[in-house]
C-alpha cells in the first residue's frame, strides 16, 4: 500500500500594521456545492480556505479555539483569490 503524502498548505504571515480589516460573515447556505480552491496549513487554530461557488468566490475561515466558521462576503473569484493573497502575506485579516 503507498503512503498518503503529506499535504501543507502555506502558512499566514502575522498582521502587518495597518492591515485591512475584512468583515465576516455568519455561512449562508448559497450553493449546493462549495469548491475549495486553496487552504493554509492546518497546523495553526485558524484557518483559511479560497472557496468558489455559483460563479463566486470567498474565504472561510475556520477558528478551531473558537469553534467558529466565519466567511467574507461573495465576489468575482478574482477578487477572493486576491483577499486570500493579502491575507496570506498579512495585509489582511
Amino acid at each position: 500500500m503507498s503512503k498518503i503524502p503529506d499535504f501543507h498548505g502555506p502558512h499566514v504571515e502575522p498582521p502587518l500594521p495597518g492591515h485591512v480589516k475584512l468583515s465576516w460573515y455568519e455561512p449562508t447556505p448559497r450553493a449546493p456545492r462549495i469548491r475549495v480552491i486553496s487552504h493554509t496549513c492546518e497546523c495553526r487554530e485558524r484557518t483559511y480556505e479560497l472557496c468558489a461557488a455559483a460563479g463566486q468566490g470567498f474565504v472561510r475561515r475556520t477558528d478551531r479555539a473558537k469553534r467558529t466558521v466565519r466567511e467574507t462576503a461573495w465576489t468575482l473569484t478574482a477578487t477572493a483569490r486576491r483577499i486570500f493573497e493579502q491575507i496570506l502575506r498579512g495585509e489582511a485579516r
